[in-house]
């Protein structure tokens, strides 16, 4: 007889600020945000459940999370002391089993189909041992598939409601009842539902998760082709995807928000350079290259736009990807237009190959190059990008 697979879905809960309360326990039951100052454009990574109590969200504006919340405290995130946390509770979590899928730095699924013991058993060891040994407050939801525990998280949380304190929830859907545990709930509380889909739903008279269950599958497939089908099987609690234990990167991106909005051309452009330069240096240490160059830009009124360019063969190189990004740039910038958000990405990545026409005699240099490269930019980081100059530079300058 084949067991009856249990998949657990943990959350940590507010993760940023549960560490900076670890950090200042001043900070405990106290409405404060993690995030960029409220004066710089400033976002809100994190904020305590006392601050959700006034309204204030991830993503928000700080400046807006500051005028619906006055008394809010805005704290800068310390990102490895993240890091750490979140290792740490990751190799407990492999400790139990090694079916862990690690989708966030504060969420996970994991197999427990063959551990020993209920599920109510499993997870409230677990979450006794994180809140005392890590002093981290969780979140856990148990069903028979990754889509139905992972909501099955979220509705612990909500029905714990809402107070200052963390929710530190457990909620299991026993096997067979994932459909009758989705049909009341809102459809756009179905994972993968985004506010667009959620909107044509309104208009198709679905307004519950079981309102889309009932719908033949024919009609929601005329409206949203493929991923109809999905949304039909998701409704119903049917999802047969596996534990990933190793998520591969499909992409790599930079971004900037500005201070105030920039205008002037050089400036965007040379933030376009520089972006790049990260990138490459993250596809090199990976060993991949990307087969995508993307542009984003959000203007001045928020409005956002993102395109790209598929390039002939993939690259890892900082020039290729920049000249690529600035073209899509300025097929989009008008002269004096205010940009507040620039950002650039690469898809499509793959192991880096050596080239069908590389010679084996190039690799020693090539490989010589790139270790230069990296010590040229690791001196511009520590020192400014003005300590090492080119020297054509020099004697032009030297000229003037």
């Amino acid at each position: 007889m084949v067991d009856k697979r249990r998949i657990l879905h943990i959350d940590l809960d507010a993760f940023f600020c549960a560490v900076e309360e670890l950090r200042d326990p001043k900070l405990k039951g106290k409405p404060f945000a993690v995030g960029g100052r409220p004066d710089q454009r400033g976002v809100v990574a994190s904020c305590s459940y006392a601050a959700r109590k006034f309204g204030v969200h991830s993503a928000m504006p700080m400046a807006q999370a500051v005028k619906i919340c006055p008394e809010l405290i805005t704290v800068r995130g310390h990102y490895s002391d993240y890091g750490d946390a979140s290792r740490k509770v990751i190799e407990h979590l492999r400790s139990l089993t090694e079916q862990i899928e690690q989708i966030s730095i504060d969420e996970a699924f994991m197999d427990i189909t063959k551990l020993r013991g209920s599920s109510q058993q499993i997870a409230e060891n677990l979450q006794d041992h994180i809140n005392s040994e890590f002093s981290l407050p969780c979140s856990i939801g148990i069903a028979a598939n990754k889509l139905v525990a992972k909501m099955a998280t979220n509705y612990g949380k909500v029905a714990k409601g809402f107070s200052d304190n963390p929710p530190n929830a457990i909620f299991i859907i026993p096997a067979g009842q994932e459909e009758k545990f989705l049909a009341p709930l809102p459809v756009d509380a179905l994972w993968g539902v985004g506010p667009k889909t959620a909107e044509k739903l309104h208009d198709m008279q679905i307004t519950t998760i079981g309102d889309l269950a009932r719908v033949p599958e024919s009609e929601v497939s005329k409206r949203f082709g493929k991923w109809g089908y999905a949304l039909i099987k998701h409704a119903r609690g049917i999802d047969d995807r596996p534990i990933v234990l190793k998520h591969v990167a499909k992409s790599v991106s930079q971004e900037t928000t500005f201070a105030e909005d920039i205008r002037e051309e050089d400036k965007l452009l040379d933030t376009i350079s520089k972006l790049t330069e990260r990138i490459s240096k993250r596809l090199k240490k990976k060993h991949s290259q990307g087969t995508t160059v993307r542009i984003k830009l959000r203007r001045s009124d928020f409005s956002t736009i993102t395109r790209q360019v598929t390039l002939h063969q993939p690259t890892n190189n900082s020039e290729v990807i920049s000249e690529r990004a600035i073209e899509l740039f300025r097929k989009e910038w008008k002269t004096g237009e205010s940009i507040r958000l620039i950002g650039v990405g690469v898809s499509g990545l793959a192991p880096e190959q050596l080239s069908l026409w590389d010679q084996p005699g190039t690799i020693e240099k090539d490989e010589s190059a790139d270790r230069l490269e990296s010590v040229i930019r690791d001196l511009q980081e520590k020192y400014g990008e003005e300590v090492l100059k080119w020297g054509e530079d020099l004697l032009k300058s030297n000229a003037t």
